[in-house]
């Protein structure tokens, strides 16, 4: 699971939230970082693609560790 904001929301908290990795099957940047999972669903974040590979790489990593 990652933490990722959804887009504007950088001044709000409440638009913070976990997304499962796993399911992620695209990013994009449009210029705007979309997120689209494998449902087809797909998210507008803050973060930029970069980022969101660095979590999710971290993530597995971590999975990886035991």
């Amino acid at each position: 699971m990652i933490k990722l904001t959804k887009f504007n929301s950088r001044t709000n908290k409440k638009g913070e939230f976990v997304l499962n990795a796993e399911i992620i099957e695209t990013i994009e940047e449009t210029p705007d970082t979309v997120v689209t999972l494998t449902n087809g669903k797909k998210f507008i974040v803050d973060e930029p693609m970069d980022e969101i590979v660095r979590r999710v790489m971290k993530y597995r990593r971590a999975l990886h560790q035991f």
